[in-house]
Protein backbone atom coordinates (compact mmCIF):
# COMPACT_ATOMS: atom_id res chain seq x y z
CA UNK A 1 0.00 0.00 0.00
CA UNK A 2 1.50 3.12 -1.31
CA UNK A 3 2.02 6.38 1.37
CA UNK A 4 -0.23 8.65 -1.06
CA UNK A 5 -2.98 6.47 -1.31
CA UNK A 6 -5.91 8.46 -0.84
CA UNK A 7 -8.19 6.93 1.75
CA UNK A 8 -12.10 6.05 -0.33
CA UNK A 9 -14.20 8.18 1.93
CA UNK A 10 -11.57 11.64 1.58
CA UNK A 11 -12.92 10.80 -2.37
CA UNK A 12 -16.20 10.55 -1.59
CA UNK A 13 -18.27 13.64 -2.92
CA UNK A 14 -21.70 14.43 -1.22
CA UNK A 15 -24.67 12.55 -2.88
CA UNK A 16 -27.98 14.56 -3.46
CA UNK A 17 -31.16 12.93 -3.75
CA UNK A 18 -34.62 14.66 -4.94
CA UNK A 19 -37.59 14.73 -2.55
CA UNK A 20 -40.99 15.54 -3.09
CA UNK A 21 -42.27 17.94 -0.66
CA UNK A 22 -46.12 16.53 -0.10
CA UNK A 23 -45.36 13.11 0.25
CA UNK A 24 -41.52 12.58 0.80
CA UNK A 25 -40.63 9.87 -1.94
CA UNK A 26 -37.26 9.84 -3.01
CA UNK A 27 -35.45 9.85 -6.05
CA UNK A 28 -32.21 10.05 -7.84
CA UNK A 29 -33.33 12.44 -10.31
CA UNK A 30 -35.86 15.41 -10.79
CA UNK A 31 -39.63 14.29 -12.15
CA UNK A 32 -42.31 16.80 -12.70
CA UNK A 33 -44.69 15.17 -11.28
CA UNK A 34 -44.33 12.59 -8.03
CA UNK A 35 -45.24 9.14 -9.38
CA UNK A 36 -46.86 8.61 -5.85
CA UNK A 37 -48.75 11.60 -5.01
CA UNK A 38 -49.19 12.52 -8.57
CA UNK A 39 -47.98 16.13 -7.06
CA UNK A 40 -46.39 18.86 -9.69
CA UNK A 41 -43.03 20.58 -9.21
CA UNK A 42 -42.87 19.44 -5.87
CA UNK A 43 -39.43 17.62 -6.05
CA UNK A 44 -35.91 19.94 -4.11
CA UNK A 45 -32.96 18.56 -4.37
CA UNK A 46 -31.33 18.13 -0.98
CA UNK A 47 -28.05 16.60 0.07
CA UNK A 48 -27.71 13.16 1.44
CA UNK A 49 -24.93 12.88 4.66
CA UNK A 50 -22.20 9.72 4.02
CA UNK A 51 -22.58 6.89 6.36
CA UNK A 52 -19.69 6.81 8.41
CA UNK A 53 -17.61 3.78 7.77
CA UNK A 54 -17.71 2.64 11.46
CA UNK A 55 -21.57 2.02 10.49
CA UNK A 56 -20.71 0.54 7.26
CA UNK A 57 -18.40 -1.89 9.11
CA UNK A 58 -21.41 -2.71 11.69
CA UNK A 59 -22.71 -4.92 8.52
CA UNK A 60 -19.65 -6.99 8.12
CA UNK A 61 -18.91 -7.64 11.64
CA UNK A 62 -20.31 -6.84 15.03
CA UNK A 63 -20.32 -3.17 15.55
CA UNK A 64 -19.10 -1.78 19.21
CA UNK A 65 -22.18 -0.96 21.05
CA UNK A 66 -24.93 -3.09 19.08
CA UNK A 67 -27.88 -3.87 20.81
CA UNK A 68 -28.25 -7.58 22.58
CA UNK A 69 -30.49 -9.78 22.43
CA UNK A 70 -33.21 -9.10 25.73
CA UNK A 71 -35.80 -11.71 26.96
CA UNK A 72 -39.24 -10.05 27.21
CA UNK A 73 -39.68 -11.47 31.27
CA UNK A 74 -36.53 -8.63 32.16
CA UNK A 75 -38.32 -6.00 30.81
CA UNK A 76 -41.61 -6.52 31.77
CA UNK A 77 -41.22 -4.51 35.00
CA UNK A 78 -40.69 -1.45 33.10
CA UNK A 79 -44.05 -1.79 30.53
CA UNK A 80 -46.06 1.26 30.89
CA UNK A 81 -44.61 3.75 33.92
CA UNK A 82 -46.24 6.97 33.73
CA UNK A 83 -46.40 10.27 35.67
CA UNK A 84 -49.87 11.87 36.02
CA UNK A 85 -49.46 15.15 34.49
CA UNK A 86 -51.81 16.76 36.71
CA UNK A 87 -54.55 18.22 34.11
CA UNK A 88 -57.36 15.50 34.24
CA UNK A 89 -58.39 16.03 30.80
CA UNK A 90 -54.67 16.21 29.33
CA UNK A 91 -53.77 12.47 31.55
CA UNK A 92 -57.38 11.14 29.83
CA UNK A 93 -56.34 11.55 26.17
CA UNK A 94 -52.57 10.86 26.74
CA UNK A 95 -54.07 7.24 28.18
CA UNK A 96 -53.42 7.81 31.85
CA UNK A 97 -50.33 9.59 31.95
CA UNK A 98 -47.09 10.51 30.64
CA UNK A 99 -44.88 7.21 29.36
CA UNK A 100 -41.36 7.36 30.40
CA UNK A 101 -39.61 7.85 26.81
CA UNK A 102 -42.79 8.44 24.71
CA UNK A 103 -42.57 11.06 21.59
CA UNK A 104 -46.00 12.87 21.24
CA UNK A 105 -47.21 15.08 18.57
CA UNK A 106 -49.28 17.73 19.38
CA UNK A 107 -51.34 19.45 15.52
CA UNK A 108 -53.77 22.17 15.90
CA UNK A 109 -54.53 24.92 14.20
CA UNK A 110 -52.70 29.03 15.12
CA UNK A 111 -53.60 29.62 18.07
CA UNK A 112 -55.89 27.10 19.29
CA UNK A 113 -53.91 26.68 22.37
CA UNK A 114 -51.15 24.29 21.41
CA UNK A 115 -48.06 26.09 23.25
CA UNK A 116 -50.36 27.08 26.44
CA UNK A 117 -51.32 23.58 27.12
CA UNK A 118 -48.03 22.32 26.74
CA UNK A 119 -46.37 25.31 28.85
CA UNK A 120 -49.39 24.29 31.42
CA UNK A 121 -48.34 20.89 31.08
CA UNK A 122 -44.73 21.70 32.06
CA UNK A 123 -45.74 23.45 35.00
CA UNK A 124 -48.08 21.18 36.33
CA UNK A 125 -45.34 18.42 36.37
CA UNK A 126 -42.25 20.47 37.37
CA UNK A 127 -42.53 19.56 41.09
CA UNK A 128 -42.13 15.79 39.63
CA UNK A 129 -40.12 15.87 36.21
CA UNK A 130 -37.54 18.33 35.26
CA UNK A 131 -38.76 20.17 31.80
CA UNK A 132 -37.27 21.87 29.14
CA UNK A 133 -39.13 24.27 27.08
CA UNK A 134 -37.64 24.31 23.30
CA UNK A 135 -38.92 27.14 21.04
CA UNK A 136 -37.92 27.97 17.32
CA UNK A 137 -40.35 30.34 16.85
CA UNK A 138 -40.53 33.12 19.81
CA UNK A 139 -38.38 34.62 22.28
CA UNK A 140 -37.05 33.70 25.65
CA UNK A 141 -38.91 36.89 27.00
CA UNK A 142 -42.41 36.06 25.11
CA UNK A 143 -42.58 32.09 26.94
CA UNK A 144 -41.97 34.32 30.27
CA UNK A 145 -44.60 36.75 29.62
CA UNK A 146 -47.05 34.06 28.51
CA UNK A 147 -46.68 31.91 31.51
CA UNK A 148 -46.76 35.35 33.73
CA UNK A 149 -49.76 36.17 31.69
CA UNK A 150 -51.02 32.81 32.67
CA UNK A 151 -50.13 32.93 36.63
CA UNK A 152 -47.84 29.69 35.95
CA UNK A 153 -44.54 29.57 38.27
CA UNK A 154 -41.48 30.39 36.05
CA UNK A 155 -39.56 28.01 39.15
CA UNK A 156 -38.50 24.19 37.95
CA UNK A 157 -39.40 25.44 34.09
CA UNK A 158 -35.82 26.11 31.68
CA UNK A 159 -35.91 27.29 28.24
CA UNK A 160 -33.91 27.00 25.25
CA UNK A 161 -34.00 29.40 21.95
CA UNK A 162 -32.93 27.27 19.74
CA UNK A 163 -33.78 25.34 15.84
CA UNK A 164 -30.34 23.48 15.14
CA UNK A 165 -31.62 19.66 16.46
CA UNK A 166 -27.54 18.93 16.52
CA UNK A 167 -27.61 22.13 19.49
CA UNK A 168 -31.10 20.99 20.52
CA UNK A 169 -30.18 17.03 21.61
CA UNK A 170 -26.44 18.53 23.30
CA UNK A 171 -28.46 20.35 25.36
CA UNK A 172 -30.69 17.24 26.29
CA UNK A 173 -27.67 15.46 27.09
CA UNK A 174 -25.67 17.86 29.39
CA UNK A 175 -29.31 19.28 31.60
CA UNK A 176 -31.17 15.46 31.63
CA UNK A 177 -34.05 17.14 31.45
CA UNK A 178 -37.50 14.44 31.51
CA UNK A 179 -39.79 16.32 29.71
CA UNK A 180 -38.80 18.33 26.61
CA UNK A 181 -41.29 20.37 24.89
CA UNK A 182 -40.15 21.02 20.89
CA UNK A 183 -42.17 24.09 19.80
CA UNK A 184 -41.98 23.56 16.11
CA UNK A 185 -40.70 20.57 14.92
CA UNK A 186 -41.67 22.61 11.48
CA UNK A 187 -38.48 25.32 13.08
CA UNK A 188 -35.43 22.62 13.56
CA UNK A 189 -32.94 21.83 10.98
CA UNK A 190 -30.14 19.57 10.65
CA UNK A 191 -27.00 20.73 9.88
CA UNK A 192 -26.15 17.19 7.77
CA UNK A 193 -28.91 18.52 5.28
CA UNK A 194 -28.94 21.54 2.83
CA UNK A 195 -32.76 21.63 2.82
CA UNK A 196 -34.69 24.64 4.22
CA UNK A 197 -35.90 24.24 7.89
CA UNK A 198 -40.26 22.80 7.04
CA UNK A 199 -38.84 20.55 4.20
CA UNK A 200 -39.56 17.23 3.94
CA UNK A 201 -36.29 16.34 4.65
CA UNK A 202 -35.33 18.30 7.12
CA UNK A 203 -39.01 17.26 9.65
CA UNK A 204 -38.20 13.59 8.87
CA UNK A 205 -34.71 14.10 9.88
CA UNK A 206 -35.22 16.18 13.11
CA UNK A 207 -37.83 13.73 14.43
CA UNK A 208 -36.26 10.91 13.65
CA UNK A 209 -32.59 12.45 16.30
CA UNK A 210 -35.06 13.40 18.92
CA UNK A 211 -37.27 9.92 18.69
CA UNK A 212 -33.84 8.32 19.26
CA UNK A 213 -32.89 10.41 21.70
CA UNK A 214 -36.12 9.78 23.81
CA UNK A 215 -36.30 5.92 23.39
CA UNK A 216 -32.51 6.08 24.56
CA UNK A 217 -32.52 8.74 27.50
CA UNK A 218 -35.83 7.69 28.63
CA UNK A 219 -37.11 11.47 28.04
CA UNK A 220 -40.20 12.16 27.05
CA UNK A 221 -40.74 14.45 23.96
CA UNK A 222 -43.38 16.59 23.17
CA UNK A 223 -43.53 17.97 19.22
CA UNK A 224 -45.81 20.76 18.74
CA UNK A 225 -46.68 20.11 14.52
CA UNK A 226 -48.20 22.86 12.42
CA UNK A 227 -51.51 21.54 10.22
CA UNK A 228 -51.70 22.48 6.41
CA UNK A 229 -55.23 23.87 5.29
CA UNK A 230 -56.85 20.35 4.61
CA UNK A 231 -55.95 19.35 8.51
CA UNK A 232 -53.42 17.17 8.63
CA UNK A 233 -49.70 17.47 10.51
CA UNK A 234 -47.51 19.44 7.52
CA UNK A 235 -44.65 17.54 6.63
CA UNK A 236 -44.19 13.94 5.45
CA UNK A 237 -47.02 10.95 6.28
CA UNK A 238 -43.68 9.17 8.35
CA UNK A 239 -43.69 11.86 11.22
CA UNK A 240 -47.25 10.72 12.29
CA UNK A 241 -45.62 7.08 11.88
CA UNK A 242 -42.38 7.54 14.24
CA UNK A 243 -43.87 9.15 17.31
CA UNK A 244 -46.05 7.13 19.79
CA UNK A 245 -49.23 9.63 20.14
CA UNK A 246 -50.69 12.16 17.75
CA UNK A 247 -52.72 14.22 19.31
CA UNK A 248 -54.95 17.20 17.59
CA UNK A 249 -56.33 20.22 18.91
CA UNK A 250 -59.50 21.20 17.43
CA UNK A 251 -62.18 24.17 17.93
CA UNK A 252 -64.19 26.78 16.24
CA UNK A 253 -62.41 30.61 16.09
CA UNK A 254 -65.82 31.88 17.75
CA UNK A 255 -65.81 29.17 20.38
CA UNK A 256 -64.20 29.53 23.67
CA UNK A 257 -64.06 25.21 24.10
CA UNK A 258 -61.04 23.18 22.91
CA UNK A 259 -61.28 19.70 22.44
CA UNK A 260 -58.16 17.44 22.42
CA UNK A 261 -58.57 14.25 20.19
CA UNK A 262 -56.06 11.28 20.23
CA UNK A 263 -55.53 9.91 16.90
CA UNK A 264 -53.00 7.38 17.82
CA UNK A 265 -51.58 6.49 20.97
CA UNK A 266 -49.44 3.06 21.90
CA UNK A 267 -50.48 3.72 25.10
CA UNK A 268 -54.15 4.05 25.10
CA UNK A 269 -57.24 4.32 23.76
CA UNK A 270 -57.41 6.20 20.29
CA UNK A 271 -60.07 8.46 19.59
CA UNK A 272 -60.52 9.36 23.51
CA UNK A 273 -61.18 13.23 24.14
CA UNK A 274 -60.34 15.70 26.52
CA UNK A 275 -62.43 19.29 26.53
CA UNK A 276 -60.99 22.33 27.63
CA UNK A 277 -62.35 25.62 28.31
CA UNK A 278 -60.03 28.90 26.34
CA UNK A 279 -59.99 31.68 29.64
CA UNK A 280 -57.68 34.49 30.75
CA UNK A 281 -55.67 32.14 32.46
CA UNK A 282 -55.11 29.93 30.22
CA UNK A 283 -56.84 26.50 29.45
CA UNK A 284 -59.13 25.08 31.78
CA UNK A 285 -61.19 21.36 32.12
CA UNK A 286 -64.38 20.85 31.57
CA UNK A 287 -65.68 18.27 33.97
CA UNK A 288 -68.92 17.67 32.65
CA UNK A 289 -68.29 17.78 29.20
CA UNK A 290 -71.68 16.57 28.07
CA UNK A 291 -73.65 19.97 29.29
CA UNK A 292 -71.14 21.80 26.53
CA UNK A 293 -72.54 19.86 23.89
CA UNK A 294 -76.27 20.17 24.73
CA UNK A 295 -78.09 23.21 23.44
CA UNK A 296 -79.35 23.91 27.01
CA UNK A 297 -82.87 24.94 25.82
CA UNK A 298 -85.96 23.92 28.28
CA UNK A 299 -88.36 24.42 25.86
CA UNK A 300 -88.91 21.53 23.72
CA UNK A 301 -87.73 22.40 19.52
CA UNK A 302 -88.90 20.35 16.70
CA UNK A 303 -85.60 19.00 14.78
CA UNK A 304 -83.84 18.18 17.77
CA UNK A 305 -82.63 14.90 19.26
CA UNK A 306 -80.49 13.82 21.90
CA UNK A 307 -78.03 11.00 21.45
CA UNK A 308 -75.43 9.51 23.52
CA UNK A 309 -72.15 8.78 21.68
CA UNK A 310 -68.81 7.12 22.82
CA UNK A 311 -65.13 9.12 22.24
CA UNK A 312 -62.65 6.64 23.41
CA UNK A 313 -63.76 5.52 27.03
CA UNK A 314 -66.03 8.28 27.52
CA UNK A 315 -70.20 8.32 26.84
CA UNK A 316 -70.90 11.48 25.72
CA UNK A 317 -74.49 12.78 25.35
CA UNK A 318 -74.59 15.36 22.08
CA UNK A 319 -77.43 17.03 20.62
CA UNK A 320 -78.32 16.87 17.35
CA UNK A 321 -80.38 19.05 14.95
CA UNK A 322 -82.15 18.78 12.06
CA UNK A 323 -83.93 20.95 9.51
CA UNK A 324 -85.84 19.56 6.88
CA UNK A 325 -87.46 22.02 4.27
CA UNK A 326 -89.23 22.13 1.05
CA UNK A 327 -86.65 22.34 -1.97
CA UNK A 328 -86.92 24.28 -4.84
CA UNK A 329 -84.19 22.40 -6.59
CA UNK A 330 -84.66 19.38 -8.86
CA UNK A 331 -81.81 17.69 -6.62
CA UNK A 332 -82.47 18.76 -3.34
CA UNK A 333 -79.53 19.50 -1.08
CA UNK A 334 -78.04 16.87 1.61
CA UNK A 335 -75.66 19.01 4.64
CA UNK A 336 -74.70 17.19 7.24
CA UNK A 337 -71.89 18.72 9.35
CA UNK A 338 -69.99 17.12 12.37
CA UNK A 339 -71.67 13.69 10.74
CA UNK A 340 -70.35 11.49 6.98
CA UNK A 341 -72.71 13.42 4.29
CA UNK A 342 -73.07 10.12 2.38
CA UNK A 343 -74.06 8.09 5.39
CA UNK A 344 -77.12 11.02 5.53
CA UNK A 345 -78.14 10.57 2.45
CA UNK A 346 -78.06 6.36 2.99
CA UNK A 347 -80.47 6.84 6.49
CA UNK A 348 -82.70 9.37 4.35
CA UNK A 349 -83.03 6.11 2.16
CA UNK A 350 -83.30 3.45 5.01
CA UNK A 351 -86.25 6.46 6.32
CA UNK A 352 -87.83 6.51 3.16
CA UNK A 353 -88.45 2.33 2.62
CA UNK A 354 -88.83 1.13 6.06
CA UNK A 355 -90.57 4.48 8.20
CA UNK A 356 -92.66 5.28 5.16
CA UNK A 357 -91.26 9.28 5.39
CA UNK A 358 -90.24 10.39 1.82
CA UNK A 359 -88.29 13.82 2.25
CA UNK A 360 -86.65 12.81 -1.73
CA UNK A 361 -88.65 16.41 -2.14
CA UNK A 362 -86.89 18.47 0.45
CA UNK A 363 -83.68 19.87 1.81
CA UNK A 364 -82.60 17.87 4.88
CA UNK A 365 -79.58 19.93 7.17
CA UNK A 366 -77.98 18.17 10.19
CA UNK A 367 -76.12 19.77 12.55
CA UNK A 368 -74.44 18.44 15.90
CA UNK A 369 -73.88 20.61 18.44
CA UNK A 370 -71.07 22.17 19.77
CA UNK A 371 -68.66 21.21 16.66
CA UNK A 372 -67.84 17.92 17.73
CA UNK A 373 -67.47 15.71 14.89
CA UNK A 374 -68.97 11.97 15.75
CA UNK A 375 -67.79 9.17 13.86
CA UNK A 376 -69.60 6.25 14.87
CA UNK A 377 -72.51 4.53 13.75
CA UNK A 378 -74.39 5.20 17.13
CA UNK A 379 -76.37 7.65 15.71
CA UNK A 380 -77.55 6.84 13.31
CA UNK A 381 -81.05 6.61 15.45
CA UNK A 382 -80.99 9.43 16.95
CA UNK A 383 -80.24 11.56 13.55
CA UNK A 384 -83.11 9.88 11.73
CA UNK A 385 -85.74 10.81 14.77
CA UNK A 386 -84.40 14.47 14.53
CA UNK A 387 -84.80 14.38 10.82
CA UNK A 388 -88.23 12.64 11.68
CA UNK A 389 -89.64 14.91 14.42
CA UNK A 390 -88.47 18.35 11.69
CA UNK A 391 -90.10 16.99 8.57
CA UNK A 392 -93.53 16.61 11.35
CA UNK A 393 -92.76 19.84 13.18
CA UNK A 394 -93.29 17.80 16.24
CA UNK A 395 -91.01 18.51 19.39
CA UNK A 396 -89.43 15.48 20.92
CA UNK A 397 -89.12 15.12 25.00
CA UNK A 398 -85.70 17.51 26.30
CA UNK A 399 -85.48 13.61 28.98
CA UNK A 400 -85.57 11.56 25.81
CA UNK A 401 -81.95 10.23 24.20
CA UNK A 402 -81.61 7.28 21.45
CA UNK A 403 -79.04 5.58 19.81
CA UNK A 404 -78.24 2.80 17.86
CA UNK A 405 -77.16 1.54 14.16
CA UNK A 406 -79.50 1.04 11.52
CA UNK A 407 -78.92 -1.14 9.12
CA UNK A 408 -79.81 -1.02 5.13
CA UNK A 409 -83.08 -3.55 6.04
CA UNK A 410 -84.46 -1.50 8.56
CA UNK A 411 -83.13 -3.08 11.37
CA UNK A 412 -81.70 -1.43 14.74
CA UNK A 413 -78.38 -3.01 14.99
CA UNK A 414 -76.38 -2.71 18.85
CA UNK A 415 -73.38 -0.62 19.35
CA UNK A 416 -70.12 -1.06 21.82
CA UNK A 417 -71.01 -0.47 25.29
CA UNK A 418 -74.57 -0.16 25.38
CA UNK A 419 -74.60 -0.23 29.48
CA UNK A 420 -72.53 2.58 30.10
CA UNK A 421 -74.53 4.94 27.68
CA UNK A 422 -77.93 4.42 29.63
CA UNK A 423 -76.17 5.02 33.09
CA UNK A 424 -74.33 8.25 31.81
CA UNK A 425 -77.90 9.29 30.28
CA UNK A 426 -79.45 8.10 33.87
CA UNK A 427 -76.50 10.44 35.52
CA UNK A 428 -77.43 13.44 33.05
CA UNK A 429 -81.04 13.72 34.31
CA UNK A 430 -82.32 11.98 31.46
CA UNK A 431 -85.53 9.68 32.05
CA UNK A 432 -86.42 7.51 28.30
CA UNK A 433 -83.58 5.73 26.33
CA UNK A 434 -84.79 4.63 22.96
CA UNK A 435 -81.91 1.96 21.94
CA UNK A 436 -81.62 -1.75 20.14
CA UNK A 437 -82.57 -4.49 22.25
CA UNK A 438 -79.08 -6.41 22.17
CA UNK A 439 -78.13 -3.18 24.27
CA UNK A 440 -81.15 -3.51 26.59
CA UNK A 441 -79.49 -3.16 30.43
CA UNK A 442 -80.17 -7.13 32.22
CA UNK A 443 -81.08 -4.69 35.34
CA UNK A 444 -83.18 -1.84 34.97
CA UNK A 445 -81.65 1.29 36.28
CA UNK A 446 -83.49 3.78 38.47
CA UNK A 447 -84.89 6.83 37.27
CA UNK A 448 -84.52 6.06 33.75
CA UNK A 449 -87.19 3.85 31.38
CA UNK A 450 -85.51 1.48 28.86
CA UNK A 451 -87.18 1.02 25.44
CA UNK A 452 -85.63 -1.66 23.49
CA UNK A 453 -86.74 -1.82 19.71
CA UNK A 454 -85.82 -4.39 16.61
CA UNK A 455 -86.88 -2.23 13.63
CA UNK A 456 -86.73 1.41 12.74
CA UNK A 457 -90.43 1.22 12.24
CA UNK A 458 -91.09 0.15 16.10
CA UNK A 459 -88.68 3.16 17.55
CA UNK A 460 -91.20 5.99 15.32
CA UNK A 461 -94.19 4.52 16.89
CA UNK A 462 -92.23 4.84 20.35
CA UNK A 463 -91.72 8.69 19.89
CA UNK A 464 -94.56 10.28 20.57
Amino acid sequence: MGAGLIEPDAMAKPKTAYVCAECGAESPKWQGQCPDCNAWNSYSEVRLAVAKPAARAGYAGKAAGAPAVTPLTAVASEIDERTPVGIAEFDRVLGGGLVTGSVVLVGGDPGIGKSTLLLQALAALRERLRGLYVTGEESLAQIAARAARLGLPLQGIDALAETCVERIVEQIAAHKPQAVVIDSIQTLWSELLTAAPGSVSQVRECAARLVRVAKESGTSVFLVGHVTKEGGIAGPRVLEHMVDAVLYFEGESSSRYRVLRAFKNRFGAVNELGVFAMGERGLKEVSNPSAIFLSGQETPTPGSAIMVTREGTRPLLVEVQALVDQSPLANPRRVALGLEQNRLAMLLAVLHRHGNVAVFDQDVFVNVVGGIRVQETAADLPVLLAVLSSFRDRALSRKLVAFGEVGLAGEIRPVPNGEERVREAATQGFERVILPRANAPKKAHRGIEVVAVDRLADAIAALW
